[in-house]
């Protein structure tokens, strides 16, 4: 799945629903680091807000936490 920049759906929601489905299929699985902030924006070419507005997404439905100075760490799949 890949971010489609000019399409209705807007890029952070894009990226929160691959990061959901990356750990709903175990590719991350709970106890893992979400890649950083900085390679996300590298890796789909999305700007900061972007990256962490669909990282809010993901806190706010618990299934990620983040660690001060550790990173960003799966706690669960999504419920199917």
């Amino acid at each position: 799945m890949t971010i489609d920049h000019d399409g209705a759906t807007p890029v952070y929601r894009q990226l929160a629903d691959l990061l959901r489905a990356q750990i709903a299929s175990g590719e991350l699985p709970p106890g893992r680091a979400i890649p950083a902030e900085s390679r996300l924006m590298q890796i789909h070419d999305l700007g900061r807000d972007s990256v962490r507005k669909a990282v809010a997404i993901l806190r706010e439905e618990g299934l990620v936490v983040a660690v001060q100075g550790r990173g960003t760490f799966v706690l669960r799949q999504p419920e199917e």
